[in-house]
């Protein structure tokens, strides 16, 4: 979701209110309860208009993906939508034996490929051919797009869901006298999700990989960053690798769901124009009989410490871009707010360091800029520089630039007026998520989790505004060091020979 920052003039007094003496009212509007199986519930009453947004958070994203099964959080996720056995189905009991035929005959195919140099591509041949018959039949007795019809025919609007390094979440709004449907339906969809149209899907997920990381340049680099900087934690592919998830299977998903989608490893956030006694009465008779489950475990693979720079090239046709990432702790650090300022000091539009000395200064870059993290929200992560070198300038000499940047942030304390400038920036831009119903019940759900407490959404801000001058020297010392840096940057590729 983009953020747009507010007003100057806003910029003042919002966060400020919402940090400070607001917070009381705010919890006036909030009911939290938790049902007998673990779901907990943060009911949000905002009676600005007739429409109330849902989010659901699940503690598990890319990271808790099985080994040789990367992606499977990711593929999950887009079975969330496809229906249950009473919708999105022309025929469940014949669907049902469909489906059961193709897991039976992919069972076979798999042990006949095990035997390796012994199995017959004759018998492999004739199973793949069967598995595709049975795949066709199966998706003949789907009704398309079911899920997202009965949501848009009753007014919904931003149906989505999405999956990262550290959680998943699904999402969309309806107009307050509709609210009951979404019980319905989400209560359905995870007592007993149906493998639906998993293989059709399976190649939309390849798709996605193809072109978002194996045919775009920026996203070799993204993926080159994470897999040099991290070489024990898992958080290094989102998406899957292309081989992973060309062999997921629909048990897979299913073993996922059984393991990681229980309700105490679950959040619901609702905002909107609601009775919280009403959202309490429907919660209990639509997911209280949603079984419990052990809490899941939890990732234990921990990055060993970087002891050197690390450094790579990808070839590329295009533009060289520059990426450098530093090892940074974990988001909810008490760092992470200097952190946070840090990186706007560096890169907040035209006004930011970066911006001013590459681009306009020394004119050797098209765009710098950075980011406080890089893509997650509970394992430690990354402090993000990047450079686009102008047409005949080069990653070597952006590099330069940038390294004297950071240096020079070690060295001279952030003047008073820039750095109030920043964090009310920074602030705005916390504030910003919360102005719709949708961005509050996705800034609870996520607080909730990753702190214990939705309330961190307005210390949070507050922490921001506590941040001095000597916090942003002291963490650009602590953590943009040599021995963390990872560089990452594109080239021409090398000409073969006779060329």
């Amino acid at each position: 979701m983009q953020r747009n920052w507010l007003r100057l003039a806003l910029i003042a007094f919002v966060p400020l209110s919402l940090a400070g003496q607001d917070l009381k009212e705010f919890e006036k509007n909030v009911t939290e309860f938790t049902l007998a199986n673990g779901l907990h519930f943060i009911v949000l009453k905002r009676t600005q208009a007739p429409v109330v947004s849902m989010v659901t958070h699940v503690n598990v994203g890319s990271a808790n993906d099985p080994a040789g099964m990367t992606g499977l959080a990711h593929m999950f996720e887009h079975m969330a939508f496809k229906g249950t056995d009473t919708f999105g189905t022309k025929n469940w009991p014949e669907e049902k034996k469909a489906l059961e035929e193709i897991e039976r005959i992919y069972d076979q195919l798999e042990s006949e490929k095990n035997k390796g140099a012994r199995a017959s591509q004759q018998v492999i041949q004739q199973l793949e051919a069967d598995l595709k018959a049975a795949i066709n039949k199966a998706n003949s007795y789907v009704e398309k797009e079911a899920y997202s019809k009965i949501i848009s025919e009753n007014g919904g609007v931003q149906l989505n869901a999405g999956t990262s390094f550290d959680s998943t979440f699904y999402f969309y709004s309806l107009p307050a006298n509709r609210i009951e449907l979404w019980f319905f339906l989400t209560s359905q969809v995870f007592k007993n999700p149906v493998m639906r149209e998993f293989y059709a899907e399976r190649d939309v997920v390849r798709n996605e990989r193809r072109m978002s990381f194996e045919s775009s340049p920026q996203g070799k680099l993204q993926e080159a960053l994470l897999t040099t900087s991290f070489i024990a934690h898992p958080q290094r592919s989102l998406i899957g690798w292309a081989s992973d998830i060309e062999n997921l299977r629909a048990k897979h998903a299913l073993e996922f769901y059984k393991k990681y989608y229980v309700p105490s490893n679950m959040v619901v956030a609702i905002a909107g124009d609601v009775d919280p006694a009403e959202i309490k009465r429907l919660a209990d008779q639509y997911f209280s009989s949603l079984p419990s489950g052990p809490t899941p475990p939890r990732v234990i693979t921990e990055e060993p410490p970087q002891t050197g720079e690390r450094r790579v090239s990808v070839e590329s046709p295009t533009q060289p871009v520059l990426y450098i990432g530093y090892k940074r702790p974990e988001p909810t650090s008490p760092d992470s707010p200097a952190l946070a300022v840090l990186a706007g000091l560096l890169s907040q539009g035209r006004t930011g360091i970066l911006y001013k000395e590459l681009v306009e200064r020394k004119k050797i870059a098209l765009a710098a800029g950075a980011s406080a993290t890089f893509f997650g929200s509970k394992y430690p992560d990354l402090f993000f520089l990047y450079s686009a070198p102008s047409a005949g300038k080069t990653v070597e000499e952006n590099e330069r630039a940038i390294l004297e940047v950071i240096e020079r942030m070690k060295r001279e304390k952030v003047d008073e007026a820039s750095l109030n400038r920043i964090k009310a920036q920074v602030r705005a831009g916390l504030v910003r998520s919360l102005e719709s119903n949708l961005g509050m019940a996705l800034q609870l759900a996520s607080n909730y989790m990753r702190f214990g407490d939705w309330r961190r959404m307005f210390t949070n801000i507050q922490k921001i505004n506590e941040v001095t001058a000597e916090d942003v020297q002291r963490v650009a010392k602590t953590y943009l060091v040599e021995s963390a840096r990872t560089v990452v940057y594109s080239k021409a590729p090398s000409k073969g020979e006779g060329q």
